[in-house]
């Protein structure tokens, strides 16, 4: 994942850039798909009249086009920072939960087959097909799972649609977990 810290009208101290990573990363294991994440911290002294002059944006980016923004103010940007990064979570949650709910395409051009091939460091692995043609995976087109939940030989049903580099499986469900 790309990120990027900075900080406008405060000096950045290593003691907040050390908590943001440690959240950036707290992050990764359930919320892997994140491409990129930008976090910026703000004080605002002449703009706000209240205390809360501490104030944190998130910007994290989701496959396909996923944005999903959260901005709070606080006392102190400890605070803010811990706030934000709820806000963002609450909000990947409903993104995952409407992906979840969101009807999948018909099934009558789906084909199944096995997982053959995984390479989580790469986030991607190739399907068997029923006929033993293997066909390239990306975990951004997984349905209903994350890539850590999948294992070699395991059940699944997809369609097939023409990539950049030949035949590339695109709405990948297991068939059990």
């Amino acid at each position: 994942m790309d990120l990027k810290i900075e900080s406008r009208n405060v000096g950045m101290t290593p003691r907040w850039q050390a908590e943001i990573e440690e959240r950036v990363d707290a992050l990764q294991p359930d919320y892997h798909h994140i491409t990129h994440a930008r976090v910026t911290l703000t004080k605002n002294p002449h703009h706000k009249k209240g205390e809360d002059n501490a104030e944190v944006l998130i910007v994290l980016t989701l496959p396909p086009r996923h944005t999903v923004t959260a901005r709070k103010e606080a006392k102190t940007f400890e605070e803010a920072i811990r706030l934000t990064f709820a806000a963002a979570i609450t909000e990947i949650k409903k993104i995952r939960g409407k992906k979840s709910a969101s009807p999948l395409p018909p099934a009558a051009g789906s084909l199944t087959g096995v997982l053959g091939k995984l390479f989580p460091q790469d986030a991607h692995g190739f399907i068997v097909q029923d006929g033993g043609q293997e066909v390239y995976f990306h975990e951004n087109d997984l349905q209903d799972c994350t890539f850590s939940e999948l294992k070699t030989g395991m059940a699944v049903q997809f369609e097939v649609v023409e990539g950049l580099e030949g035949q590339k499986a695109t709405f990948v469900t297991p068939q059990s977990l």
